[in-house]
């Protein structure tokens, strides 16, 4: 299928390793451009390297405040003079005790909540007025094991995702959501060990496997185009058939 993205542009944060790195190809693949963000600038080089400085331009960055998020937007529009697409995957997990204080609750909030809507919106204005864009945020599950600020924080994502879509979509915008389940990683490979794994998927995730950053890359390659004009404010999972709630 021709996905029509050649010569669209794309901002992919979170974009070094894992899910972000394969998007990031997955759309350059397409013939899309790419300002790739992250703080590894090593890892960086080295995504450059494999798939050439004419389809990815290196941005690095790491805590993303309000002057991140504009200094982004104004190095992305001077590389790549609009930007069609948006994947927000920066984040990480933050199991928390009962008893943490604020700042941990609000650096929390900030990482895997607010940096997504400040990036958004910083972008916004010229897709509004190319009457064109999608914006993708890469989350979290619905049904936490125990306290979690990147839960709730995610949470928040999909609320705030399904608001906009109902304020963006008559200017050809869409916003959607795709939360993962077990996706293979470097902090999965290290925290959790093969065998563990094994046994996992045998008895947690129907298809019988841990998911690869690809997995999830297909969807979202899929929602930056064209042909998914008519999807958005959606949450969808992409996680071997993980979660149990049924809608």
């Amino acid at each position: 299928m021709d996905l029509g993205l050649k010569s669209k542009t794309a901002v992919v944060t979170g974009a070094s390793i894992g899910i972000g790195r394969a998007i990031a190809k997955g759309l350059a693949a397409e013939g899309v451009r790419v300002v790739a963000v992250a703080r590894r600038k090593d890892l960086l080089t080295q995504l450059v390297q494999e798939v050439g400085d004419d389809a990815i331009v290196p941005f690095e960055q790491d805590v993303m405040d309000k002057d991140a998020a504009e200094k982004l937007s104004a190095f992305a529009l001077a590389k790549l003079g609009h930007v069609d697409i948006l994947v927000n995957n920066a984040g990480g997990s933050r199991p928390l005790p009962v008893d943490a204080p604020d700042s941990k609750w609000e650096e929390a909030i900030a990482l895997n909540f607010t940096s997504y809507r400040r990036i958004a919106h910083a972008f916004l204005p010229q897709m509004i007025a190319r009457n064109w864009g999608r914006i993708i945020n890469i989350t979290g599950k619905s049904e936490p094991e125990g306290l979690n600020a990147a839960f709730a924080a995610k949470a928040a994502v999909h609320a705030w995702a399904k608001g906009l879509s109902r304020e963006i979509g008559k200017h050809g915008i869409t916003i959607n959501c795709i939360p993962p389940g077990r996706i293979m990683s470097e902090q999965i490979r290290r925290n959790y060990p093969p065998d563990y794994r094994e046994r996992f998927a045998e008895e947690e995730i129907p298809v019988g496997y841990w998911g690869e950053p690809e997995d999830l890359a297909a969807l979202a390659v899929f929602l930056a185009s064209p042909v998914a004009r008519y999807i958005t404010g959606t949450v969808i999972p992409v996680d071997g058939g993980l979660r149990r709630y049924q809608f």
